[in-house]
């Protein structure tokens, strides 16, 4: 077995119960502390997941030397403080996505660890999931031909609650930065770049959040994305890669339970795969790997890509001003 990943995870909500379930499924990954602003919730946690240290603030997790890499689970309107924490004391970070709430932000994150030599990754789980992995396989072998289109949309309808995360500005709300990201970092894999031009409409609710929004972007030779999310408005969720031999589908993108390829009209594959959990250990051992590899980023989420996507996030914003 390769050598032991201690794992810290910082905050205790809805998503590190979910990444927390995910990393017992690695025999090579331990969670060994939790930290919480209340020591409460890091004692609940760290009793429903066997976890030896619970703490009662974020600084002490970070000055922990038996961690060995730490998961920012915060709202992502912590993100950059709690990122540049754990930097600031020698620990390596999978922050959750998205990867900070502006360009500026993310700039000065990734700024420090290249400069410090600590490994730093955007927690964007899709990258890492087999389906999406097949995808990258196909576009790269040339399947459907030059990609031309790409619609992706992700948008769920969540309950009326002005104080939460996703409906306070407060807190970053909104559906770009919460199910936006998606999408947008969907279509930054798949063309491999950021758009030349991009128009971009919202509704902006009572909260003064965007509650939806869809995006256009144009690439260079006249490829185009269109893109959608929202945060009040359920949607289809699914993927279309259109290229000039063929297309592939996928369902519920987000999920990548099913990848469909079609050439010339005819469906030639369909790749279902199938793993445990949420599919959140995918990301923590593509970290673990570069950890032991010496390496100070992914190449498959790499940081000039998440600053590049953060870049993109605020220029659709600037066209709703």
């Amino acid at each position: 077995m390769e050598k032991i990943i201690r794992w810290g995870i910082l905050a205790t909500g809805k998503i590190a119960h979910k990444f927390a379930k995910d990393l017992s499924i690695l025999e090579d990954a331990r969670i060994v502390a939790v930290g919480s602003r209340s020591i409460d919730k890091a004692k609940e946690f760290a009793q429903e997941y066997g976890i030896p240290k619970a703490y009662g603030s974020y600084e002490e997790l970070a000055k922990d030397p038996e961690v060995d890499i730490i998961y920012v689970a915060t709202p992502h309107s912590a993100h950059r403080d709690c990122t540049l924490l754990c930097l600031k004391e020698g620990k390596p970070v999978l922050c959750e996505k998205p990867f900070t709430v502006n360009a500026l932000e993310a700039e000065e994150v990734i700024k420090y660890a290249r400069e410090t030599g600590i490994f730093l990754m955007e927690a964007m789980w899709t990258r890492y999931l087999p389906a999406v992995v097949k995808v990258r396989e196909w576009l790269a072998a040339g399947a459907i031909g030059e990609v031309r289109m790409l619609k992706a949309d992700f948008g769920f309808r969540t309950a009326w609650n002005p104080e939460g995360r996703l409906l306070n500005p407060a807190l970053a709300g909104g559906a770009l930065l919460d199910a936006g990201i998606y999408p947008v970092s969907f279509a930054s894999m798949v063309f491999g770049t950021q758009p030349l031009e991009i128009k971009s409409v919202a509704h902006i609710g009572t909260t003064g959040v965007d509650e939806q929004f869809s995006a256009i972007f144009k690439y260079d030779g006249g490829k185009i994305a269109s893109l959608s999310g929202a945060i009040r408005t359920g949607m289809i969720n699914d993927a279309w890669i259109y290229g000039t031999e063929g297309k592939i589908h996928m369902t519920e993108f987000l999920f990548g339970k099913s990848v469909e390829l079609y050439i010339n009209g005819k469906k030639e594959e369909i790749y279902e795969p199938v793993y445990e959990g949420f599919g959140y250990y995918y990301e923590a051992r593509e970290a673990m790997r570069c950890l032991r590899e010496g390496l100070k980023e992914s190449s498959i989420m790499p940081l000039d890509e998440t600053l590049a996507i953060m870049k993109t996030m605020d220029l659709i914003r600037k066209r709703w001003i």
